[in-house]
């Protein structure tokens, strides 16, 4: 067991210095954003990236997850009808999708709350979706060959190139927002032009109709599945520009982006355990591994959510050559960010217990979830943000991440049991709410209250280490996962 977490330990390392590089290296954007472009400036950016967000997934149609399943362990078909057939699927949907939002892209403004000045933006955003999900199926190659250090690589040069042209573009050349989109769709074309001698080695240019059945009838109901999590993840921020205005989509963005280190977190672990899952889901303790998986992660998930939530107001108000690291204007903003948290901890566990589903390929029982989410999120959103505002916002994408991860529990337990340690599971929750308590209770203790912040979090440490690891499944860890090969 400890040597297939080994496995996934360090495909989770490398991945995660990409993820973590790439994540970290964007979020320097955010103070970039907040001290020079006006609040409701920012909102127009906010809404045509969650336009986008939303946008890859229909651009993909769940042939991404599709290809990830069938190519994980290929019984039919040579290596080129398995990435030609998919890759050439999504080239013809995307081109034909980039054609409908050049011609539609006024009525799309109106959706978006864009003023008729940024409408060009929306030409800029087709081409990024369009040459980003040209991307998606070799560097899906790329995980599935355990090529981590390639994908490492790959997707540094993107963001480095992005936040470089930036960097030039915004402060050198005083460009007004249409440089984040232009310094986009340079680094996307620039990550295709570097993947594409690996895409013309493994292409032919033919579809295998057979496979692509399959992957369809495997991969759609991936699709809704995704767009709704996608919605999830974005309606907000449209929904908030027609109930309020763009200036407070443009607060909420940049303080829901500071949710960056626990969805960091979480993203780093999706990339090594899906391949992980669907590679030793034939070993005799599988489950037990899935179950030590969930605990760990739930375990390293809370040290985030309560680190960030203690001192996130410190950082952010951090002075560099006269600007914070996020604009003042933004800090009304800054109660939002545990909820945030708290809803990305929820989406790891989702996370975790989707490979159920892919292993016994109840992939429709994504769907149902997902949209059930998604509905839950719009009604909440709608309810809430007339009521509190930016808070409600917040709320709803908790609430939702809630429903999925416990939705999602229930119904891989019918199919696909793990005996999980929820025991220990409720003793990290405990103790996030005991930190919780005292934290709002000392909110207002003047000087000492970051004291208090270090206090707080040496308490948690402390009680995890007394009420919720066992000090000999450390010392088999540390045997185990750290030894040397």
């Amino acid at each position: 067991m400890f040597q297939k977490l080994k496995e996934l330990l360090k495909d989770t390392a490398i991945y995660g210095i990409s993820t973590m590089v790439g994540r970290f290296l964007t979020f320097l954007l955010v103070p970039l954003y907040t001290n020079v472009f006006i609040k409701s400036d920012y909102g127009v950016v906010s809404n045509i990236y969650i336009f986008i967000a939303i946008l890859n997934v229909v651009f993909m149609y769940g042939m991404d997850s599709a290809f990830l399943k069938y190519s994980s362990k290929i019984k039919k078909n040579d290596n080129k009808d398995n990435f030609s057939t998919p890759y050439l699927s999504v080239f013809i949907v995307s081109a034909i999708l980039l054609a409908t939002i050049l011609l539609s892209k006024f009525k799309l403004a109106v959706i978006l709350d864009v003023p008729s000045n940024y409408i060009y933006l929306l030409n800029y955003a087709a081409l990024i979706l369009f040459v980003d999900a040209l991307a998606v199926i070799p560097f899906i190659k790329l995980r599935l060959e355990r090529k981590a250090k390639k994908f490492t690589a790959f997707k540094i040069i993107n963001i480095s190139v992005n936040v470089i042209l930036n960097l030039y573009l915004i402060l050198a050349l005083k460009f007004d927002i249409e440089a984040i989109f232009i310094a986009n769709l340079i680094a996307s074309i620039l990550t295709y032009l570097i993947l594409f001698p690996s895409i013309i080695k493994n292409l032919s240019l033919r579809i295998n109709i057979e496979l692509l059945k399959s992957l369809l009838k495997f991969g759609l109901p991936y699709f809704p599945a995704g767009l709704s999590a996608m919605l999830i993840q974005g309606i907000d921020r449209p929904i908030l520009a027609h109930l309020t205005d763009l200036s407070t989509v443009g607060v909420y963005s940049a303080n829901y982006k500071l949710g960056i280190f626990m969805m960091l977190f979480v993203s780093m672990f999706q990339f090594a355990w899906q391949p992980f899952f669907l590679q030793n889901e034939g070993e005799k303790n599988a489950k037990d591994i899935f179950s030590k998986v969930f605990t760990y992660f739930a375990l390293a998930g809370s040290f985030v959510l309560v680190f960030i939530t203690l001192f996130i107001s410190d950082f952010v108000k951090i002075n560099i050559f006269g600007h914070s690291i996020i604009g003042s204007d933004y800090w009304g903003g800054l109660n939002i960010v545990p909820i945030i948290l708290f809803g990305y901890l929820f989406y790891g566990f989702y996370i975790v217990f989707t490979a159920g589903i892919y292993i016994k390929e109840k992939s429709i029982y994504i769907l149902f979830i997902t949209l059930g989410g998604a509905l839950i999120n719009i009604l909440s959103n709608v309810i809430l943000i007339p009521i509190y505002g930016i808070i409600g916002a917040a709320l709803s994408t908790l609430v939702s991440y809630l429903f999925l991860a416990v939705a999602l529990l229930i119904v891989t337990q019918k199919f696909y049991r793990i005996e999980y340690e929820f025991l220990r599971i409720g003793k990290i929750f405990f103790g996030i709410f005991i930190v919780a308590v005292i934290y709002y209770w000392l909110l207002n203790s003047g000087d000492l209250f970051f004291i208090y912040k270090i206090l707080l979090t040496l308490l948690f440490i402390i009680y995890i280490f007394v009420f919720v690891i066992n000090k000999q499944e450390v010392r088999v860890l540390k045997e185990k996962l750290f030894k040397s090969s």
